[in-house]
C-alpha cells in the first residue's frame, strides 16, 4: 500500500468536484480526484444554468470550456397554462439577454458532457485525476485520509482538507458527522432527453400546466430538448414500465401549449428517471479537515433547476477561500457556510411558491395561478421569486423573501 501527500483530496469528479480541482490545480496546488463512475451517466437533472450561474462559470474560469462543449444559450421564456390562451402566451415571451447585464441567457450542456469536460480539463490543468474509484475509508479531523482501490491496488492518500462533492449521499457528509435536513416531497418530478424534436425553437425555454401534469422544456440545440415534467404524490406509478417514456411524451399534449406536439412526437434519447421535488439542507457545510460543495451540503428543490448554479457558486467561493489562506493555515469557511444557508433560504422559499403555483393540480389550483397572472400583469413585484432564481437570491431584497409576501403572491 502506498501513502501519498497532497493538498486537496476531492472526492467525486462531477460537476462541483472537477470543477473545483481545476481551480485550485491551476493555482498550483496538487490536487487529487476521486471519481466512482467509469463513465459519466445521464441522470437527468443538471443541465440548466441560471444567468447568476453563468456569471459564477466566468468567476471560476470555466465558461469558454464549456461554451467550447456545446454550451447553448437561451435567449427566451414563455409560459403556458390552461387559464391562459396560447396566443396570449406566446405574444409577450420574456427576453433572458435582459435578466443580468453581458450574460444572454441561460446555459444548457448535457449532464455527461459536462461532466466528461470538466473532469478532463481538471487533468489537464495538472490534478490527478483517477476512475472508477471505489471509497473504502475517509478520516476526517486533524490529518484527514482517504483509503480506496484503483485497478485493484490499495492506496491511502493524505491532504489538510477532503472536499466532499459526491452527491447527494455523500459518504464524506456522513464521515464528518454533518447533518442533512430535508423537507417533506412535494410532487413527484420526471425528466426525459428527447430527440427529433421540430418546429420548436432552440432558443426558447417554456413551462406550462394544464390539467394534472405540469412540463418544463429546454432546448440544447438541433432539435434536443431535455424536458420535465411533474405529476402528483399519489400517481407514482403513472410513467413506469416499458411504455413509460411514451406516456409520459403523450402528456406534453396540451390545448394551451400547442407546440408541444413537436415534444410529443419526438424521439426518447436517454432514460426517464422520476424523483421527488424537494429541498435538503446541511446547517454547515464544514467540519474539521472537511469542507462540502454541491449536492452533499444540501440541494435545492428542482422545480427551479438551480442544482448547477448553485454548485458553481460554491465552488467559487470555497477556492475563494482556499487561495486567499497561506499556506500551512487552516481555511476558514464561516462566511461560506453563512452566505449558503441564506442562499439556499432563500431558494427554498423561491422554489416553494413556484411548486405551488406551477405543480399542484385540480380546480383551487387552477383558479390560483389564473388569479396569478392576472395580478402579476398589473404587480410585477408578485414575479420577483422568478427573479430570485434568474438573477440570484441576493439580488432580491430581503422583504420578498417572508410569508407576507408568499401569501400576497398565492392569494385567490
Amino acid at each position: 500500500m502506498t501513502k501519498d501527500s497532497y493538498d486537496l483530496i476531492v472526492v467525486g469528479g462531477g460537476i462541483g468536484g472537477s470543477a473545483l480541482a481545476t481551480v485550485m490545480a491551476r493555482a498550483g496546488k496538487r490536487v487529487i480526484v476521486l471519481e466512482a463512475q467509469d463513465a459519466f451517466q445521464d441522470r437527468v437533472r443538471g443541465e440548466w444554468i441560471a444567468p447568476w450561474g453563468v456569471i459564477e462559470t466566468r468567476r471560476v474560469g470555466l465558461y469558454d470550456t464549456l461554451m467550447a462543449a456545446g454550451g447553448h444559450h437561451l435567449k427566451r421564456h414563455i409560459t403556458y397554462d390552461e387559464s391562459i390562451a396560447p396566443q396570449e402566451a406566446e405574444a409577450a415571451p420574456l427576453p433572458l439577454d435582459m435578466i443580468l447585464p453581458d450574460v444572454p441567457g441561460p446555459l444548457c450542456i448535457r449532464h455527461p458532457v459536462h461532466c466528461e469536460t470538466l473532469f478532463t480539463e481538471a487533468g489537464k490543468a495538472g490534478a490527478e485525476t483517477l476512475r472508477p474509484v471505489n471509497v473504502t475509508k475517509i478520516v476526517t479531523g486533524d490529518a484527514p485520509s482517504v483509503s480506496f482501490t484503483h485497478n485493484g491496488a490499495e492506496r491511502t492518500v493524505h491532504a489538510p482538507l477532503i472536499v466532499g462533492a459526491d452527491g447527494r449521499m455523500s459518504p464524506v457528509r456522513e464521515a464528518a458527522g454533518i447533518t442533512l435536513h430535508q423537507d417533506k416531497p412535494h410532487h413527484w418530478f420526471a425528466g426525459l432527453l428527447v430527440d427529433g424534436v421540430e418546429n420548436w425553437s432552440d432558443d426558447v425555454q417554456a413551462i406550462g400546466t394544464e390539467g394534472d401534469f405540469g412540463f418544463l422544456a429546454f432546448p440544447q440545440g438541433n432539435g434536443r430538448v431535455r424536458v420535465y415534467g411533474g405529476y402528483a404524490l399519489e400517481e407514482r406509478s403513472r410513467f413506469a414500465g416499458p411504455e413509460g417514456a411514451k406516456r409520459f411524451l403523450e402528456a406534453f399534449r396540451m390545448r394551451s401549449s400547442p407546440n408541444n406536439e413537436a415534444i410529443a412526437n419526438g424521439t426518447p434519447a436517454g432514460p426517464l428517471f422520476s424523483y421527488f421535488n424537494n429541498d435538503s439542507w446541511t446547517d454547515q457545510p464544514f467540519a474539521k479537515g472537511v469542507v462540502l460543495v454541491g449536492d452533499a451540503a444540501g440541494w435545492n428543490d428542482p422545480i427551479i433547476g438551480l442544482g448547477l448554479s448553485i454548485t458553481y457558486r460554491d465552488v467559487r467561493t470555497v477556492t475563494d477561500i482556499l487561495k486567499a489562506t497561506d499556506d500551512f493555515a487552516t481555511p476558514d469557511f464561516i462566511a461560506y457556510a453563512e452566505e449558503r444557508a441564506e442562499r439556499m433560504r432563500r431558494l427554498r422559499f423561491a422554489a416553494g411558491i413556484t411548486s405551488a403555483l406551477d405543480m399542484e393540480f385540480g380546480e383551487q389550483a387552477r383558479a390560483r395561478r389564473e388569479s396569478y397572472h392576472r395580478r402579476a400583469a398589473a404587480d410585477p413585484m408578485l414575479k420577483m421569486h422568478g427573479v430570485a432564481v434568474m438573477a440570484g437570491p441576493e439580488n432580491v431584497p430581503p422583504d420578498f423573501f417572508t410569508d407576507a409576501h408568499r401569501q400576497r403572491v398565492l392569494a385567490g
